[in-house]
């Protein structure tokens, strides 16, 4: 008679067990970064409406706000998200973003600026951020 198998062997448990090690740390970092990534984007999202303020103050007047109270906006700990503690207008116009201890680790501390240039009679924007390039959106990268 012929014995019948019941369950697995423990090489075939093995070969998952390995299979679902090298799954996973393929997706974690892929994971991570993808977190990474949504979190500084609320931060280039909060900064839009100062980025029209800045631009509608230069339309105005011809030169650029030096704070948000000159730029007609909230002060800067008011505008703030989940994971940017502030937004704010410094000297020229300039933009800030600053993540706080909510983000990840990798950009808490970290910021991103938007700096207004008048090229022509119209503005454009450049913008840096101070954590590695992979996670910065795409108007943030040189």
């Amino acid at each position: 008679m012929k014995k019948v198998q019941q369950g697995f062997t423990l090489i075939e448990l093995m070969i998952v067990v390995a299979i679902i090690g090298i799954l996973a740390a393929v997706a974690l970092p892929a994971y991570q970064d993808y977190t990474i990534r949504a979190q500084v984007s609320e931060g280039a999202s909060l900064m839009s409406g100062a980025k029209n303020a800045v631009t509608d103050f230069w339309a105005d007047r011809g030169t650029f706000p030096g704070s948000n109270e000159s730029a007609g906006l909230a002060a800067a700990g008011s505008i703030q998200g989940s994971y940017v503690t502030q937004v704010a207008v410094a000297g020229a116009g300039v933009i800030t973003a600053t993540y706080g201890k909510k983000a990840n680790t990798s950009i808490t501390g970290g910021t991103c600026s938007l700096t207004p240039n008048n090229l022509g009679g119209s503005v454009t924007w450049t913008g840096t951020c101070s954590f590695a390039e992979k996670w910065r959106p795409k108007a943030f990268r040189p």
